[in-house]
C-alpha cells in the first residue's frame, strides 16, 4: 500500500464490503450482547423486521418515492439554473465579481434556516420541500462550478486564442468540455448533500416522505424503524453515487486514466 496507489477492481469491492461487514458485526455484538439497550439501539434483525412491516403493511414504498422525487426535482432544477450561472462565472472575471460575494454570503446560509419562512411564502406543500434543496444546492453548485471553468489550463485558452477562436467558440468547445469531468463530479456530491436538506424539510410539515416516517417513529420510540429509514436514505444514495460514477466513466473516460 503506497500513497495515491490506484487499487485494482476487484481489490476495492472486497475492501468497501469489508467494512460493512465489521460495521454490521460490531452492531450485532453491541446489541445482542446487551451492551445497550434496545429501546436507544435496535439490533439488525429487529431492524429487519420493523424495514418489512414497514413496506408490506404502512405505506413505505410511498414515503421512499416522494423522498426520491423531491430530491429530484429540486436538484434538478439546482442544477439546470447553476450550470450555466457558473460557467459564465468561471469564464468572465467581471460576471464573477458581480455574483461571486453574494454567492459566497448564500452558500454559508443553512437551507433549513429557510424553512419556517418558506412554509410563511408557500404553505407545508411540495414547493417548500423543493425550495429547501434547491437553496441548499444551488449556491454551492454555482461556486464550485465556476472554480472548475475559471481552473481551465492556460495553455488550451492560448492555443485555441492561436487557432483563432472567437469567445463564444472558446467556452463551447475549449471550458466546458474541459471543465465536464470535474463539473460532473461536483454534481454527484452535491446530490449527496441534498439528501440531508431533503430529510430536514421533510421533519417540519410533511405527510409523507422518509423524514415523515423518521418523526413518527420518534414519537414512538421506534429506534427500528429510525435506522431502517436512515439505512434506506444510505442504500439509495449509495446506488445513486454509483451510477453518476458510471455514467462520469462513460462519457469521460479520459478522466479516468491515472485513478
Amino acid at each position: 500500500m503506497r500513497p495515491l496507489t490506484p487499487v485494482a477492481p476487484g481489490t476495492r469491492i472486497v475492501l468497501g464490503v469489508s467494512f460493512f461487514v465489521l460495521f454490521v458485526a460490531l452492531w450485532s455484538a453491541v446489541t445482542f450482547g446487551g451492551l445497550v439497550p434496545k429501546i436507544f439501539l435496535a439490533d439488525p434483525l429487529q431492524m429487519l423486521g420493523s424495514g418489512w412491516t414497514l413496506l408490506t403493511e404502512m405505506g413505505f414504498a410511498r414515503d421512499i418515492g416522494m423522498t426520491v422525487w423531491r430530491v429530484l426535482g429540486g436538484f434538478v432544477i439546482a442544477a439546470v439554473l447553476a450550470l450555466p450561472l457558473g460557467v459564465l462565472m468561471g469564464a468572465y472575471k467581471p460576471v464573477e465579481a458581480f455574483f461571486e460575494p453574494f454567492v459566497s454570503f448564500a452558500r454559508y446560509l443553512p437551507a433549513s434556516a429557510f424553512i419556517p419562512l418558506l412554509i410563511l411564502w408557500a404553505g407545508i406543500g411540495e414547493a417548500q420541500k423543493l425550495a429547501v434543496i434547491f437553496i441548499g444546492s444551488f449556491f454551492q453548485l454555482v461556486l464550485m462550478i465556476a472554480v472548475t471553468v475559471g481552473n481551465t489550463r492556460r495553455d488550451l485558452v492560448e492555443a485555441a486564442y492561436t487557432l483563432g477562436v472567437s469567445d463564444g467558440n472558446l467556452i463551447r468547445r475549449v471550458l466546458i468540455p474541459g471543465a465536464a469531468p470535474e463539473i460532473a463530479e461536483t454534481l454527484r456530491m452535491v446530490l449527496g448533500w441534498a439528501w440531508t436538506y431533503v430529510i430536514v424539510a421533510e421533519l417540519i410539515g410533511a405527510s409523507s416522505g422518509i423524514g415523515h416516517m423518521i418523526t413518527d417513529s420518534q414519537a414512538l420510540l421506534a429506534t427500528d424503524q429510525i435506522i431502517f429509514g436512515i439505512i434506506v436514505i444510505g442504500l439509495i444514495g449509495l446506488a445513486s453515487d454509483l451510477l453518476f460514477k458510471a455514467a462520469n466513466r462513460g462519457f469521460f473516460p479520459w478522466a479516468q486514466l491515472g485513478r
